[in-house]
């Protein structure tokens, strides 16, 4: 979709409505083997040099919101690092081309997030490439639908805690050895933080940590200059939906939002780039709410 044809659009019918493919992924699922790809903005988002010369790190950047937000970052003049699982690498090479068009420097690093050394390699990497860190956006994670707690094993609790909340402590933690007045820090919740569904239990509780964490670390670093906030996307269409979702949830996926349809990862893009410059200077420990109009208290 052009950027003229996202002019004066109706969102109910901008983007694709349900019914989606009844595809079912492997997890973790790759943007490159989904019948219906997602629209990460590569034919519409125009940058406007909001963050000229900044250098990010973006977890979970090889696909969906992630790719998005680190093709948002380049076209508006970031270096991007890229943090993605090993079997991502096809995916997080198609996300560093476009970065790479943009005409800023990419890097696509490989690891796993739940291992403390991996989250100071991200840092350490992106420091050591780019001679420095100023916008960290933590958005991998991981999810899987389950009937209900009884079938949620052990180590899928952990696998979700570890990768989505204790990866967060010590990304940030190591990032801030390096940030400077000016910087930013943007997580990544969710709407399952305030409308948990009991089939993603233990996604939906780590979300809702997230948005306490963001508030709590805000007022610590706020004395510094460096403003941490969070969004909070509604349902969004990304590999992550047909690689964790029952079949029937797949193809309705979106249709519960008052939009009738599930978001696209362009549609959240914008509320990145705002929270990583200065144009939201006196916004901190806030989350930004992108949901199609899911209520949320």
């Amino acid at each position: 979709m052009s950027q003229d044809q996202l002019t004066n659009q109706d969102p109910t019918t901008q983007f694709p409505q349900p019914e989606q493919p009844d595809q079912q992924l492997e997890h973790p699922g790759l943007e490159s083997e989904m019948e219906l790809r997602p629209d990460f903005g590569e034919e519409s988002y125009r940058g406007k040099d909001r963050l000229v010369g900044r250098r990010a790190i973006v977890t979970g950047g090889d696909s969906g919101i992630g790719r998005a937000v680190a093709l948002a970052f380049a076209r508006e003049g970031a270096d991007v690092l890229i943090a993605h699982l090993p079997e991502e690498e096809g995916d997080a090479q198609e996300t560093v081309q476009v970065v790479e068009a943009a005409g800023r420097r990419a890097v696509a690093l490989a690891g796993d997030l739940r291992e403390e050394a991996h989250c100071r390699a991200l840092v350490e990497t992106a420091v050591d490439t780019f001679g420095g860190l100023d916008l960290l956006v933590n958005n991998a994670a991981y999810q899987m639908a389950r009937e209900g707690i009884a079938a949620i094993s052990a180590e899928e609790l952990d696998r979700t805690f570890r990768t989505n909340i204790l990866a967060m402590f010590h990304t940030c933690r190591a990032a801030l050895e390096h940030m400077e007045p000016g910087s930013a820090i943007i997580n990544t919740a969710s709407v399952q933080a305030y409308k948990p569904d009991p089939m993603l239990l233990a996604y939906a509780a780590t979300k809702a940590a997230i948005v306490n964490f963001t508030a709590g670390l805000a007022q610590e670093t706020v004395e510094r200059g460096i403003r941490v906030n969070a969004v909070a996307p509604g349902p969004v269409w990304t590999p992550l939906i047909p690689a964790t979702m029952p079949q029937e949830k797949v193809v309705s996926f979106g249709e519960e939002s008052p939009t009738a349809r599930a978001g696209q990862p362009v549609e959240l893009a914008p509320a990145y780039v705002f929270l990583a410059s200065q144009e939201s200077s006196y916004i901190n420990g806030e989350t930004i709410r992108v949901t199609g109009g899911l209520p949320v208290v």
